[in-house]
């Protein structure tokens, strides 16, 4: 569904321009997804939500009885994110983490770092001794393994299966789970294997993903005689922009988890979704400023841009939306610009002609002070987009239902 549902459309519709763009989230309608997708889970399962797909603390919020934790990637989001959910358990991922980072990391007592590089676990251990000498940090070290031909073929956005700046490469596996397991650093505790590879998958793809890094993790255990409690298998379930009524199968993927759980009863594993639990609860809602023709086709300018929601350009997708016609009357003695055709490309307001939200999309009779809500926008959105360039004003952002 791209519509907005009824308490997004009433607020769209009463907001003055003065208001728009608008970011707004129907926050009862991601506490109605969060709260299936971990029905759908094994309890063997836990539920860490990615932080980077939307941090905004009404988000964090909304998903809090849902998830076990929350993921971050960087110095920011981990003191964003402690401050926006007290308490809560965090596992602190990403490249390049700097000393300060880790510092923050060990002095708000984080349990789990996805270790990226022998440095960053030499980094870790030295920092672990100094900083915090009671803690013994759990690690897991996160592997680019490699994959079976084809075994990424569906993936929208791939990180592991090939060369990428993301994890340890899996001949250094044996020597850092000996530096692990030997005595050489006491104060760390090795918990296990995390292996986010791919972006994009649909069920089958995904737990077959699941099982491969499952299969490869408890080899490389049994080859130094120990035990591993958990693997953390990452997200990459899929949103479909260009059909967003096709959704990632929860059902499946908790049934075919289940079933590799059997075989594994002591294994906890762990899932970092982001934009598969978010994006569906926000809309960005604008304004047309203009309808202009050039070359045959025709163009909707519209308040804000890409620079508000980055994915349609990064993606290069179209990104679905809804015509919201309005009836107030026109204030300006000229005639009201309005689309002659039935096909409406929007475009931003940027000096660049890569502003463009979506192409050829059916607008049949749209008119200037027409509204447009553009749906999918709950993740990787606002909090990834070049919010400066022209120093437009910033959308406002609104935040329906669990209590608001």
């Amino acid at each position: 569904m791209t519509a907005p549902t009824p308490s997004v459309r009433e607020r769209i519709d009463s907001l003055p321009s003065s208001e728009l763009p608008a970011y707004i989230y129907d926050l009862e309608s991601l506490s109605a997804h969060a709260q299936a997708v971990r029905a759908a889970l094994p309890e063997q399962v836990e539920l860490y939500y990615a932080a980077k797909a939307n941090p905004e603390p009404e988000i964090l919020a909304a998903l809090g009885p849902y998830v076990d934790g929350y993921e971050v990637s960087s110095g920011g989001e981990l003191t964003h994110v402690a401050k926006a959910a007290p308490g809560r358990a965090l596992a602190f991922g990403g490249p390049g983490k700097t000393p300060a980072e880790i510092t923050t990391a060990l002095e708000l007592g984080v349990r789990r770092f996805h270790v990226e590089s022998e440095h960053e676990l030499h980094l870790l251990a030295a920092l672990a001794r100094r900083v915090a000498p009671g803690l013994r940090p759990g690690v897991l070290l996160r592997f680019n393994l490699s994959l079976p031909d084809g075994s990424l073929e569906t993936s929208a956005l791939a990180m592991g299966g090939h060369p990428t700046p993301f994890g340890l490469d899996p001949s250094q596996a044996d020597p850092l789970v000996r530096l692990l397991t030997d005595g050489t650093y006491p104060q760390l505790e090795l918990l296990g294997v995390h292996a986010h590879l791919a972006s994009g998958l649909g069920a089958p793809a995904l737990l077959a993903l699941s099982e491969s890094v499952v299969s490869w993790s408890l080899a490389l255990a049994g080859r130094h005689g120990i035990r591993l409690p958990e693997v953390n298998v990452g997200g990459g379930m899929n949103v479909d922009y260009a059909d967003p009524s096709s959704r990632f199968d929860w059902t499946t993927y908790g049934q075919g988890l289940t079933e590799l759980l059997v075989q594994h009863p002591d294994l906890t594993l762990r899932i970092e979704p982001g934009r598969a639990l978010t994006a569906y609860c926000g809309w960005y809602a604008t304004e047309v400023l203009d309808v202009k023709r050039s070359h045959g086709e025709e163009f909707a300018v519209v308040r804000g841009g890409t620079h508000h929601i980055r994915t349609p350009a990064t993606k290069g997708h179209n990104q679905p939306c809804t015509v919201l016609a309005s009836d107030a009357p026109w204030p300006h003695p000229w005639p009201r610009p309005r689309a002659h055709g039935d096909r409406v490309t929007f475009a931003g307001q940027l000096c660049t002609p890569k502003d463009v939200l979506s192409r050829a999309v059916p607008a049949t009779g749209l008119r200037a002070a027409d509204r447009v809500a553009f749906a999918l926008a709950g993740a990787y959105a606002w909090n990834i987009s070049h919010h400066d360039f022209l120093m437009h004003p910033n959308p406002t952002f609104h935040f329906l239902g669990a209590g608001r």
